[in-house]
């Protein structure tokens, strides 16, 4: 991971989108602006991207969609007023023809004029309330990606596209583990509640210490892995339908918004 030695929790987002913007942060964004929400990236041609409303309208759970920009605009108010959506996360990937074609630092280049881009609610954002309740978040605590899995949950299909669901695991000992469930429940624009605890097979996840995206992170025998869904689903849904041309973050490099996470609370 590849940050300055200025940014961490307690930095704005402005600080952290324009650190991306400049090429200074190409790691990923975990723990860092706490206190504000970060969402998931996901950009397809107009064309598809009525298709693709109705696919997250159908799977709220992984697929909370917080803002829709307009045809071609590389800002949105809603998530920021000093925002490029082209520059502002430290990596994106491009998909050709359902394949990940490659991980960049920006898309300014290839940018198009018909591309409407899909904010999705992250569950990164729940973490400050989390580490706040005293609770500690492994990934964060051992510097690496949140590890994140395909499962064999299948998704409502919808827009022309379906597959199956992706889970992002935190370990908890069993008393943390109700904390957390309490605490994210609260957040269902950011994924809310787990969906799952416990044996990870029963999912369709053959071994946590290899995860599909991200990193692993250490799980003591005291503790219960904790699954929750995960807004990298799009992308596995994105290569299951072979969409011709598709831009997301890279997982684990979210764009960090001006929208304060405790307005995201329902209680």
């Amino acid at each position: 991971m590849s940050t300055t030695n200025q940014l961490n929790a307690q930095s704005t987002p402005t600080a952290v989108r324009l650190a991306a913007r400049q090429g200074l942060l190409t790691g990923p964004t975990s723990g860092l602006a706490s206190g504000y929400v970060q969402v998931n990236l996901v950009v397809l041609p107009e064309s598809q991207a009525s298709g693709f409303l109705r696919f997250c309208q159908a799977n709220p759970k992984p697929c909370p969609v917080l803002a829709v920009s307009e045809p071609g605009a590389r800002h949105c108010e809603a998530l920021a007023s000093e925002l490029d959506i082209a520059r502002d996360l430290p990596a994106y990937r491009i998909y050709l023809d359902g394949k990940v074609s490659e991980t960049v630092p920006d898309v300014a280049e290839i940018w198009r004029d018909d591309l409407v881009t899909f904010a999705i609610g992250c569950s990164f954002t729940f973490e400050h309330a989390l580490i706040q309740a005293g609770l500690q978040v492994r990934h964060i605590d051992e510097a690496r990606n949140v590890p994140m899995f395909n499962t064999k949950v299948p998704l409502t299909a919808a827009g022309g596209f379906g597959g199956n669901l992706v889970v992002s695991m935190r370990p908890f000992s069993a008393a943390d583990a109700i904390k957390a469930i309490q605490i994210t429940t609260r957040f269902p624009q950011v994924h809310g509640a787990p969906v799952h605890f416990g044996n990870p097979a029963l999912i369709g996840i053959p071994d946590i210490t290899s995860p599909d995206y991200g990193d692993a992170v250490s799980v003591r025998e005291t503790e219960v892995p904790v699954f929750w869904a995960c807004g990298v689903t799009p992308q596995q849904v994105i290569i299951d339908a072979g969409v011709e041309f598709a831009i997301t973050h890279s997982p684990g490099h979210m764009l960090v918004t001006d929208i304060p996470d405790s307005t995201l609370a329902l209680f």
